[in-house]
């Protein structure tokens, strides 16, 4: 169970990093729309799990190859410095719940046809 200041960090963890990701737009993540769904942060707060929903999903690769760990974690440490002692290393996973939901509707698509 997490505790209240994991959720308040994560939660500022969510809105700094899609503001750095945000600002260096969609071209460097070759025109794909990345959203940060959530961060789960570890007891600790040195360790954070930034979940990434990536639209289209055939950007995938690419936008995934474009993040650059190391530069957002720099930025983020300059956002943050006066309310965390240590930035915690982040881990990027990719939600991939929007494909589920296609794959779904074209089933469901392709049902009422037959």
């Amino acid at each position: 169970m997490a505790t209240t200041r994991q959720l308040k960090v994560g939660r500022q963890l969510q809105k700094d990093i899609g503001e750095i990701i945000q600002r260096q737009g969609m071209a460097m993540y070759g025109g794909a729309l990345i959203t940060v769904m959530g961060v789960e942060v570890s007891p600790d707060l040195g360790f954070a799990k930034v979940v990434l929903s990536i639209f289209p999903s055939d950007k995938t690769d690419v936008a995934k190859a474009a993040l650059n760990e190391k530069h957002i974690r720099t930025e983020l440490a300059k956002r943050v410095k006066n309310q965390l002692r240590v930035v915690p290393e982040l881990a990027f996973s990719i939600d991939t719940s929007l494909d589920y939901v296609e794959h779904i509707e074209q089933l469901l698509k392709d049902s009422k046809t037959s």
